[in-house]
C-alpha cells in the first residue's frame, strides 16, 4: 500500500466559535491531500477533467477523534485502497504534529466517470497509485 503525507497548519478562519477547527473544514484538508497524492503519482486531476474524465467522490466517512485549534501543525496521511473494478478508496488520517495524536480517520470512496456519466477508470490508474 502506497502511503503519502502532506503537512498543514490550522488557520484562524478555519475555527468555529468554540476555537476548534470546524468539522466541515476537514473535508478540504482531505481533498487537498488526495489531489497532492495524485499529482505525486503523475495523475493530474485538472488534466483528467479537461480530457472529460472526472474523478468524483461517491462516499465519505469521517471519525473525529480529537480537535485541532488555531496554529496547530498537522499532517494528512493518504493511502490508496482498491475497492472494486470501478471504485477506489483513500484511507486518510489527520495527525497532530505536536503529540502524534490521530485527530481524524477517514475513508473516501471515489470513481471516475466520462462525459456521459459512465464509469471510465483511466488505464493503469490503480497500478500507478499502488506503486
Amino acid at each position: 500500500m502506497s502511503v503519502f503525507s502532506v503537512e498543514f497548519k490550522v488557520r484562524d478562519y478555519e475555527c468555529d466559535m468554540q476555537g476548534i477547527v470546524n468539522n466541515g473544514v476537514y473535508f478540504n484538508y482531505l481533498e487537498h491531500a488526495r489531489h497532492e497524492f495524485l499529482l505525486a503519482k503523475g495523475i493530474d486531476f485538472a488534466e483528467l477533467a479537461r480530457d472529460k474524465i472526472n474523478l468524483v467522490v461517491v462516499r465519505s466517512e469521517m471519525d473525529y477523534k480529537a480537535s485541532l485549534t488555531s496554529g496547530d501543525q498537522f499532517a494528512v496521511i493518504v493511502a490508496f485502497e482498491p475497492v472494486s473494478r470501478v471504485r477506489f478508496g483513500f484511507r486518510q488520517q489527520v495527525v497532530r504534529a505536536a503529540d502524534g495524536k490521530v485527530v481524524l480517520e477517514g475513508l473516501v470512496i471515489g470513481t471516475a466517470i466520462n462525459e456521459r456519466g459512465r464509469p471510465a477508470i483511466p488505464e493503469g490508474f490503480a497500478e500507478r497509485l499502488t506503486a
